[in-house]
């Protein structure tokens, strides 16, 4: 079997077994995202093994293997993408992303599985949408739309929808329900690669807002943002981004240390990236030796649960380094100052180090 029919085949078994997990679990929400995406993850890397076993993987829900920087070949996957939309009932837009990352040529053999409308989107085979009609429809996240979107819409007297999941929103541009996916909120190379080698084979326009390429397989995974669409859109959509985006974007691993700070505040740690011995000291003392020991923590420990805002938020980052400062509001109206150091050697947070003191 060539990798694009092999894409699809993985993509289209995994979907298959999500289904299966949706339909039979106890489980809703957050913790039903997370068994999804641990299932999904389990039989794409078993079939990896197996049947491309030289190969090397990049997966959003294993550990970072820096190997793959040698690799010729890796494969970019994501078990589950969408695992919020995933876990409510009803919803059809999320997706399982499997993609071919070729050194010298990028993005080649590439699917995306959208389970619950029963379509899988390959290189194999995919068409490009029908002319347009009517006004542009821009999509973007539904939870982190970029601020500027309004204002780019009126530059192409479009309309902006929302929708969940990356790989959904790209292929409603390969089928054409809506003319492009313009985001800014931040993403990891797994939420694009597959959507972008399907989209690129379909004839559409792929870049970063800025018109620069989509790079992958690189030492910190974290792509801020991208555009698609229809090839006729890209270069007014490109100029009034250049217009209207004016706010910097994080580094990755600047984004990495907000995530991290984000979730003292939401207690949701499903998107932090620490590595499986990441460790956790505060005023000196350990109170982490794992990733997983500190996810818990986040989501379950009473310490956490009375932390209710963020502020004075700011960062500085040196080599693999990122220190932030900031003031942690509690119940009650308490603050305390901290100062957090994170060590980011590439794709996951190894250290973190932080000092509390009690605010003026």
């Amino acid at each position: 079997m060539d990798d694009a029919h092999f894409a699809a085949d993985v993509a289209r078994a995994a979907g298959q077994l999500l289904l299966e997990v949706r339909a039979s679990a106890h489980e809703t929400g957050r913790e039903l995202g997370r068994l999804g995406d641990a299932a999904a993850n389990t039989l794409i890397l078993d079939r990896l093994t197996s049947e491309r076993p030289e190969d090397a993987v990049l997966s959003e829900e294993s550990a970072d293997d820096l190997t793959r920087l040698d690799a010729q070949r890796v494969w970019i996957i994501d078990p589950l993408d969408g695992s919020r939309e995933y876990g409510m009932a009803g919803r059809d837009d999320w997706a399982v992303h499997v993609g071919l990352w070729e050194a010298g040529v990028g993005m080649t053999a590439s699917a995306v599985a959208q389970p619950a409308i029963d379509a899988v989107y390959s290189t194999a085979d995919v068409k490009g949408p029908a002319p347009q009609s009517g006004r542009p429809r821009l999509v973007v996240s539904d939870s982190r739309p970029p601020y500027y979107m309004e204002a780019l819409a009126a530059d192409v007297d479009g309309d902006v929808v929302t929708m969940g999941s990356a790989g959904a929103k790209a292929m409603a541009v390969v089928r054409g329900e809506v003319d492009a996916y313009v985001h800014s909120g931040g993403q990891w190379e797994w939420d694009s690669a597959a959507p972008v080698g399907v989209a690129l084979a379909a004839g559409l326009h792929c870049s970063r807002i800025d018109g620069s390429p989509l790079l992958y397989n690189r030492t910190h995974p974290y792509l801020p943002d991208l555009l698609i669409c229809r090839p006729e859109l890209a270069e007014p959509l490109l100029r009034g981004i250049a217009t209207h985006a004016t706010r910097q974007a994080d580094t990755g691993r600047v984004a990495m240390a907000r995530e991290y700070i984000k979730s003292l505040v939401s207690h949701d740690a499903t998107k932090l990236r620490l590595s499986d011995r990441c460790t956790r000291i505060e005023n000196g003392k350990a109170t982490g030796d794992s990733g997983a020991f500190v996810r818990r923590e986040i989501e379950e420990g009473q310490q956490y649960r009375s932390i209710v805002g963020v502020h004075d938020l700011t960062f500085t980052e040196w080599d693999t380094n990122v220190v932030a400062r900031f003031t942690l509001e509690f119940d009650g109206g308490v603050r305390v100052k901290i100062t957090e150091h994170f060590e980011i050697p590439a794709g996951d947070i190894t250290a973190i180090t932080a000092i509390i003191e009690p605010s003026a």
